[in-house]
């Protein structure tokens, strides 16, 4: 069945949950990577800093590093800086780069989700500062995300808030969310791409795997779960990009690391 008729058959109410991970879902691509080119276009790059969350990204995907060590080491770069600053390029980035990237037919899906009355969250292990901007674009205002620590003035200290949102922690994530929202969780739905997701998707009544990578493409052929293939239009091979090679958060780190650097050479050339 047409995704936007089941939708369109499905009960009404806010107990219907409906949850949408960020990149490779609502995103083609990785919505940090925005941060990064942003970075590499203006030609403003400390190389020593970019390359130090590499190298923690590709011990990640070795193995050798845990995920909340990554994206501490991101969030590192961040110390001291702002977050209104960072909303502000989030914002800044999304409109110049990332509002094109969004899967048109998620868009659909999501509105078709509000017009039901469903809840609808964006349920990312993205930072706020690419998530947010995504999520008011499309007029979801419920993001369960990680976010970041803040001291007494509202500054980032360096360090993500704990528990860190990611794989099965994401789905306790969700869990709590829907106690507190009174979502039904079994009646609901949960489009995501990724691997580190399949323990939420099978929590939920309605899976909905998009794009899946093969670890989850797997899973929903084992339980015949609807899998939802997109592109965005005149763009094949949308869901690539420079950093493939890269796992997502190494990805998410760098884009962390070039906003801090954005932020510093903006702020030293007003001095």
């Amino acid at each position: 069945m047409d995704p936007l008729t089941q939708i369109g058959d499905s009960p009404p109410g806010p107990a219907v949950g409906a949850f949408f991970d960020l990149d490779g879902t609502l995103v083609a691509g990785f919505t940090a990577t925005a941060h990064a080119s942003d970075r590499i276009r203006r030609g403003q790059a400390r190389a020593g800093e970019v390359l130090g969350v590499v190298e923690a990204s590709v011990r990640y995907k070795l193995g050798r590093m845990q995920f909340e060590r990554l994206l501490d080491r991101a969030a590192g770069y961040l110390r001291g800086e702002s977050l209104a600053d960072l909303d502000e390029i989030g914002e800044r980035l999304y409109a110049e780069q990332v509002a094109n990237r969004v899967y048109p037919m998620m868009r659909q899906i999501v509105a078709a989700h509000q017009d039901r009355g469903h809840t609808v969250v964006l349920s990312s292990s993205a930072l706020t500062i690419h998530a947010e901007p995504v999520a008011r674009a499309l007029g979801i205002t419920n993001v369960v995300c990680n976010t970041f620590e803040l001291d007494e003035n509202g500054l980032l200290t360096g360090q993500v808030t704990k528990p860190i949102v990611w794989g099965r922690r994401k789905a306790a994530a969700v869990q709590r969310f829907c106690e507190t929202h009174e979502v039904d969780l079994s009646g609901s739905y949960f489009y995501a791409d990724g691997d580190e997701d399949a323990h939420l998707m099978a929590m939920v009544g309605q899976p909905r795997p998009v794009n899946p990578r093969p670890g989850l493409a797997a899973k929903a052929a084992a339980h015949d779960w609807p899998v939802l293939h997109l592109s965005i239009p005149g763009r094949p091979g949308a869901t690539a990009n420079a950093l493939g090679h890269l796992p997502a958060l190494g990805r998410a780190a760098i884009g962390a690391a070039f906003s801090s650097l954005a932020l510093r050479t903006r702020r030293g050339s007003r001095s």
